[in-house]
């Protein structure tokens, strides 16, 4: 069969008035093959296409973009490297081809630059996870530097404000010191009310600013771009580092966000043309509190049951007998992988942290002195005495 160009040059030649043996000997080609065409056979199917470096890795590919939503060519590319893929992004966005929404029109926004150690921006973000094939959900806590755009995640169970305190100390010192003002959304761990144009702030939260010496500040409303450099980074993470991610508890999962952040606070960012983490030595950030002034911020209550347990997100942590904290209220404290428990400012134990819900920790010291609960009924049971029948008196 021939190709579509040759079929369009017979047509052309004979609507010119050449005779099938001129088109014939023009061409190279038999009358009988050229009468054929003249009369409408059908062209030629188009030339099959040479292998691709992409075709090993096609089935992984339709895999991250039916199953785990993953578009990010940029991110594709990161992960098929180490599988062996050796050419460009260019055949992948190709392949990829992800159906976005058209952009719609929109007034421009003007970029909002702050000095070296001025601004941090913070915020949250919902991940859902499946599990044995229920959905579950954790919260993503993301802090950016604006100057530098030097980026931290950590992911949490909870997002209260004991948490975010927790975050925003990780965060702290992750980047080596504090910004003069940290911004934010209107979350109600952070902002209870406005009055008029003055913020009602909560009460830890503000109190936590303030020993920092720290100005809070909020976004206006419904202008979520007021903090831009933050939501971008949570809209980063939930296309580049979330879809695909596998992990076996929080302590994995924080612990790949770690590698992912440093990955990318030493690439060169898109706005800035430097990499995060040199303009970062610009920063000048102060310097953080020390001792019982830094920690004390990143304690909890917590009730002891009667049979000494304690919960802590979602597992169940065993205390000593002695000294008694049974029933009581005690302090905790999280803190690179250990929790601390303190009762009337004393330690009480010390237990490495577990990641998974639903565990139950028994302290080894738990019930040793503990008398079993017959004695201790027996010993507080109330008693009355018998007496002998009296001899009758003679009279």
């Amino acid at each position: 069969m021939l190709r579509s160009k040759t079929v369009n040059t017979i047509h052309e030649l004979s609507t010119q008035g050449r005779s099938i043996h001129d088109i014939a000997r023009h061409l190279g080609l038999a009358r009988n093959t050229v009468r054929k065409y003249l009369r409408g056979a059908a062209v030629s199917a188009r030339r099959p296409l040479r292998p691709m470096k992409l075709d090993p890795f096609k089935d992984q590919i339709r895999q991250w973009v039916q199953t785990d939503h993953l578009l990010n060519c940029a991110t594709m590319l990161q992960r098929l490297r180490p599988l062996g893929y050796t050419g460009g992004v260019s055949q992948l966005k190709a392949f990829v081809q992800p159906p976005r929404p058209a952009k719609t029109g929109r007034n421009p926004v003007r970029r909002y630059e702050t000095k070296p150690g001025e601004q941090m921006q913070f915020d949250w973000g919902e991940f859902r996870y499946d599990q044995d094939g229920s959905y579950h959900k954790v919260f993503g806590f993301t802090a950016v530097l604006s100057y530098s755009r030097m980026r931290f995640v950590l992911f949490t169970k909870r997002c209260d404000v004991a948490t975010l305190l927790h975050c925003l100390m990780a965060a702290c010192e992750y980047f080596g010191g504090v910004t003069q003002s940290m911004l934010t959304d209107r979350m109600k761990s952070v902002l209870l009310e406005m009055d008029g144009r003055t913020p009602i702030w909560n009460p830890t939260f503000a109190d936590f600013m303030a020993s920092l010496g720290v100005a809070p500040r909020v976004c206006r409303a419904y202008t979520p771009q007021t903090k831009g450099k933050v939501e971008r980074s949570v809209g980063v993470i939930k296309q580049s580092f979330w879809p695909g991610v596998c992990f076996t508890d929080l302590d994995d999962l924080n612990s790949q966000a770690r590698a992912w952040c440093e990955q990318r606070n030493r690439k060169v960012h898109q706005t800035t043309h430097e990499r995060p983490v040199d303009r970062w030595a610009k920063e000048g950030l102060r310097p953080l509190p020390s001792g019982f002034a830094w920690e004390r911020w990143d304690t909890e209550e917590r009730k002891v049951s009667w049979d000494g347990y304690l919960s802590y997100d979602g597992v169940l942590y065993g205390v000593p007998s002695q000294p008694s904290v049974a029933g009581s209220l005690v302090q905790v404290r999280a803190h690179h992988g250990v929790l601390h428990v303190w009762a009337a400012g004393q330690l009480v134990a010390s237990v490495a942290l577990r990641a998974r819900s639903g565990e139950v920790v028994t302290h080894p010291e738990q019930f040793r002195t503990v008398a079993p609960a017959n004695a201790y009924r027996q010993a507080h049971e109330p008693l009355v005495q018998r007496r002998s029948k009296l001899a009758p008196h003679d009279d």
